[in-house]
């Protein structure tokens, strides 16, 4: 295997000057350990983001008429209606309800407080994972940079060792790791940082709703029955 120029530093050759490619499978044994540690982050991160992504989108599901119903109910004094139509529908906000409902003829205060407290404890469920899901996105690429350095370390180990003429199979290697492992990380993080804004868009939008809920089952509590 002879010298190569410049711009032959991308592929290896074979003997007789052929250009032989590799495969994905090459590629990603040649990144070294690190690639094994960002294949199972990635992973974990798919796996975070689809479990949330479902419990996110079932928990974002209402029906429009939920406190029309409520309000009816609480106006007729049927509070067992009520709290039966909250534990069917199965949701953050008729969760939070509940709470309220059953602390009713209670101080206001105690209601309100009650129904916070709840609203809270369902935020804290929807955010379960999250920051790990956070710590794939900023820790992959730092792991993908941590390879290219170890390459680098490499490559100029090998240099040394070469002497004077150095072959560039003999730095192949530690170039392989380099570019490799920075790839990798990105393609893990990148992916990994959206995900994790998207869905905290998302609970953030639930909690917007789960607040207007909030004040309106406080302003059915204020609000006088009409007789």
């Amino acid at each position: 295997m002879g010298l190569l120029q410049v711009t032959d530093i991308a592929l290896p050759v074979l003997e007789d000057g052929a250009a032989k490619s590799m495969s994905f499978g090459q590629l990603f044994l040649a990144g070294g350990w690190i690639m094994w540690i960002l294949l199972a982050l990635a992973g974990v991160s798919i796996f975070i983001f689809t479990e949330r992504f479902i419990a996110i989108r079932k928990a974002s599901g209402r029906d429009m008429n939920f406190m029309n119903r409520i309000r009816d109910y609480i106006y007729e004094g049927k509070i067992a209606a009520a709290l039966d139509l909250c534990k069917s529908t199965d949701t953050p906000i008729a969760r939070m309800i509940t709470k309220g409902i059953e602390r009713i003829g209670r101080p206001m205060s105690d209601v309100q407080s009650s129904v916070e407290n709840a609203a809270n404890l369902e935020v804290s469920r929807l955010e379960s994972g999250l920051p790990f899901l956070a710590t794939i996105a900023g820790g992959a690429p730092m792991l993908g940079f941590l390879g290219t350095v170890i390459g680098l370390v490499k490559t100029f180990m090998d240099m040394s060792m070469a002497g004077g003429t150095v072959d560039i199979s003999v730095l192949s290697g530690g170039m392989y790791v380099a570019m490799i492992t920075t790839v990798g990380g990105l393609i893990v993080g990148v992916p990994a940082y959206f995900g994790y804004n998207y869905l905290v868009a998302r609970i953030e939008k639930l909690v917007f709703q789960m607040e207007a809920n909030s004040i309106a089952f406080m302003d059915i509590l204020n609000q006088p029955v009409e007789k």
